[in-house]
């Protein structure tokens, strides 16, 4: 299947791009304030399976080396996007930055539209006040991100991908910091297979491709360009490629997280898992380079000093767990592309995480769980009002999906919902996925 269209949002601070793009998806994505300057990163989200839509941060002052990062952000924006949006206030007459925006975006040669939030309020100024950007007028339209008006029109001339999916084809993505080992890994991956069914490179901004059979089973490969911590992604010295890698992990149905056995592992390397498990897919926690990690000594790296009897690989393990323990059930694997050890079981751990992403539990089974839960350990609650869970049904599947109904549930403890996931994966571990829920009140 090829990659669905990205279309990006940019324009000024409070222009209403985050409340385009919470409209047109339908739900509450993006965090959306009267304070000018809320969104500092992208926000994306797939809609109606046939594009991306990306709201990127708004421009401000370039004098502030934050503000200059999301600037470049921007302009990173629009060389990723197959499609752009010029947002502004129809209320207010644009002005340099927003001719500085739309020269950028007409520039790319890509389609350009140019999107006039705050129609509903009735003071849109007239659309020949804005021909000075250079915007057709078949290309313009007056929208209200607050009452849903001219989204549809919107939203039915932007570009679709194929509906149609490849439901047999499972994707892994990988995703780290940069050279961390992910080419390395794709290419002993590809190199492995006998069968390699086709292959396809992208730039370097953008995703390569490999997919390989294995078992039976087309399993695509996903290489991603490396990702910086935002305060490292120098202007004009790095370009900024997170939109690709971020779309990737969207895309994807299992994430590799590489981690280098020769550096400790980073607060980036945890925001990755975060944003990897958030969006409710597989994940294997890959170390790399082992074949380098066995030429150190453990306090090289974690600075311990007793290591009698204990290898480099004993201490990483130790770190992992206690750096990402809120990820218990992530399998880990040590691997070295250089000598192939270890590389093709992550297609064993995929297709063992994709039967996992697919289980569904029997109803009474689950209640059984709840009801244990509950005995073992009763949820507290306010002086005079107690939370009480009846029952719990599963909704989906890819990620699980449990919901829980009863009374007065706002009241539940995050310990306690954290307590019965813990029960769950105690007879269904569910190794390699998390696992969602939803409280559900009487009233």
């Amino acid at each position: 299947m090829k990659r669905l269209p990205i279309v990006a949002l940019v324009g000024q601070t409070n222009a209403g791009k985050s409340s385009i793009l919470n409209r047109v998806a339908r739900k509450n994505i993006a965090i959306v304030a009267r304070e000018e300057g809320t969104t500092r990163d992208n926000v994306m989200a797939t809609i109606d399976d046939s594009f991306i839509l990306i709201d990127t941060a708004g421009l401000k002052d370039p004098n502030d080396d934050f503000e200059a990062s999301i600037q470049d952000q921007i302009v990173d924006a629009i060389d990723a996007a197959d499609v752009i949006l010029v947002t502004l206030d129809s209320a207010k007459y644009f002005d340099h930055r927003d001719a500085k925006i739309a020269k950028s975006a007409l520039r790319s040669g890509k389609p350009v539209y140019l999107v006039l939030n705050k129609a509903d309020l009735g003071e849109s100024l007239p659309i020949t006040e804005f021909r000075a950007l250079g915007i057709a007028p078949e290309n313009t339209f007056y929208v209200s991100a607050t009452t849903g008006q001219g989204i549809a029109k919107l939203k039915s001339t932007l570009p679709k991908g194929k509906a149609e999916k490849k439901t047999d084809i499972l994707k892994i993505a990988l995703i780290g910091r940069p050279n961390v080992g992910k080419s390395s890994l794709f290419n002993s991956l590809g190199k492995k297979q006998q069968a390699i069914v086709s292959s396809q490179q992208g730039t370097t901004r953008d995703i390569n491709r490999v997919t390989v059979k294995y078992k039976g089973r087309e399993l695509e490969i996903l290489d991603t360009a490396g990702l910086r911590k935002p305060g490292k992604r120098e202007v004009g010295i790095e370009k900024f490629s997170a939109i690709r890698t971020l779309a990737a992990i969207e895309e994807a149905d299992i994430c590799a997280l590489l981690i280098d056995s020769t550096e400790p592992h980073s607060k980036l390397d945890q925001s990755l898992a975060g944003q990897i498990i958030e969006t409710g897919k597989g994940i294997v926690m890959v170390v790399t380079k082992s074949d380098l990690l066995d030429e150190a000594t453990p306090t090289n790296y974690f600075g311990e000093e007793n290591v009698k009897n204990r290898t480099a690989a004993d201490f990483l393990i130790d770190s992992l767990e206690k750096d990402f323990d809120f990820l218990p059930y992530a399998p880990v694997l040590i691997t070295s592309s250089e000598t192939g050890e270890n590389v093709t079981q992550l297609f064993e751990l995929a297709l063992e995480i994709d039967q996992n992403r697919h289980l569904e539990i029997k109803t009474s089974e689950l209640n059984k769980i709840l009801n244990e839960a509950i005995v073992a350990h009763p949820p507290a609650g306010l002086k005079n009002t107690r939370p009480k869970p009846k029952y719990i049904v599963q909704t989906d599947t890819c990620p699980p999906w449990f919901v829980v109904h009863g009374h007065e549930l706002g009241l539940l403890h995050w310990s306690w919902k954290r307590f019965l996931e813990r029960k769950i994966r105690e007879k269904y571990p569910f190794m390699g996925t998390p696992i969602m829920f939803s409280y559900r009140s009487d009233k």
